[in-house]
């Protein structure tokens, strides 16, 4: 698998967790007391780019969930 494609699903996730949580990339990045541009909420979820540990345990604390639930997934077979 590319690092791509897993940037892709890990994105996906994150955008999945925010919509039940019912909140925008704003309000997320609002949570994350700013440092942080929106658009850097939609490159992570589009999966245009790697997200580092750190970034992750940051959108935990904005989306107020485990750091675990952004990996809570099944790879596709190939």
């Amino acid at each position: 698998m590319e690092k791509s494609e897993i940037q892709i699903i890990v994105g996906k996730r994150i955008k999945e967790l925010r919509i039940q949580k019912g909140i925008t990339q704003v309000e997320l990045v609002g949570r994350m007391r700013g440092e942080i541009d929106p658009t850097n909420i939609s490159r992570m979820e589009s999966g245009k780019t790697n997200i580092t540990i750190y970034q992750l345990y940051r959108l935990s604390e904005g989306l107020e969930i485990p750091m675990k639930d952004f990996l809570d997934f099944e790879l596709p077979e190939k």
